[in-house]
C-alpha cells in the first residue's frame, strides 16, 4: 500500500495558489488533491476548505456528489458563507443537469436553480458591507431561467400531461 507523504507548513501558501491554478486548468482532481494535503495539517485552512468545496463542484457530473460538497459547508466560517456556498453548489448541480440533458432535466435544474436563489437571498441578507456576490450570482440564475423556457417546476410537467 502507498503512503501519503505530508506537506510542510511552509508549502501551504504555494499548494493553495498551485490548487487555485489547477482549478483554472480545468483540472479539479487534482486541486482536491491538494487542498486534502493542506487540511491534514492545517484542518481549518480557510481557503483549503473553499478550493476544495469549489473542486468538488468542478467534478459534478464524473462522480462526485452533492453531499461530498455539502459536507463542507459546516466547516466555513460564517453564515454568510455557508449560505452563499451552498447556492453555488445548487447552481453548478444545475448546470450539471442540464449538460446532461436527460429526460426531466429542465425541471430538476429549475428545482436546483430556485434553491440556489433561497440561498443567495439568504446570503445576501447577511453580506459583510461592498459584497454583493450573493446579488450577483441570485442575477445569473433569474438569467438562467428567463432565457430557458424549458426550466420551470415539476407541477407544470404533470398539468400539462394531464391537459393532452
Amino acid at each position: 500500500m502507498y503512503e501519503l507523504k505530508l506537506l510542510s507548513k511552509d508549502a501551504i501558501p504555494h499548494s493553495l495558489e498551485r490548487a487555485y491554478r489547477y482549478r483554472v486548468l480545468n483540472e479539479p482532481v487534482e486541486a482536491e488533491s491538494i487542498c486534502l494535503d493542506v487540511l491534514r495539517i492545517d484542518p481549518e485552512n480557510h481557503e483549503a476548505l473553499v478550493t476544495l468545496l469549489l473542486a468538488r463542484t468542478d467534478q459534478f457530473g464524473s462522480g462526485v456528489t452533492d453531499a461530498q460538497a455539502r459536507e463542507l459547508l459546516p466547516r466555513l466560517a460564517d453564515d454568510y458563507e455557508r449560505a452563499y456556498y451552498a447556492g453555488i453548489i445548487s447552481e453548478r448541480r444545475a448546470k450539471t443537469r442540464l449538460r446532461q440533458g436527460a429526460p426531466g432535466a429542465g425541471f430538476d435544474a429549475y428545482q436546483w436553480l430556485r434553491e440556489a436563489m433561497t440561498h443567495y437571498e439568504h446570503a445576501d441578507a447577511l453580506k459583510p458591507a461592498g459584497n454583493d456576490d450573493a446579488a450577483l450570482r441570485w442575477n445569473t440564475c433569474v438569467r438562467i431561467l428567463m432565457r430557458s423556457p424549458e426550466l420551470k417546476p415539476r407541477c407544470e410537467e404533470r398539468a400539462e400531461t394531464m391537459l393532452e
